[in-house]
């Protein structure tokens, strides 16, 4: 998860599954703020913001 000193990006191949798909990662990419799961259908990475379960 990125903080303010601490920026963590990934690329779309490499987004984590959250709690084996009971939870969900949310990034900021080119295409605007997306789940993982979109981010991973469209074929964007980007910066990890957080995540939800």
């Amino acid at each position: 998860v990125s903080k303010p000193g601490r920026r963590v990006y990934t690329r779309a191949s490499e987004i984590p599954w959250v709690r084996s798909g009971m939870g969900i990662a949310i990034l900021s990419t080119p295409k605007g703020v997306l789940t993982g799961q979109q981010a991973r259908r469209l074929g964007v990475g980007g910066e990890v913001l957080c995540y939800v379960w």
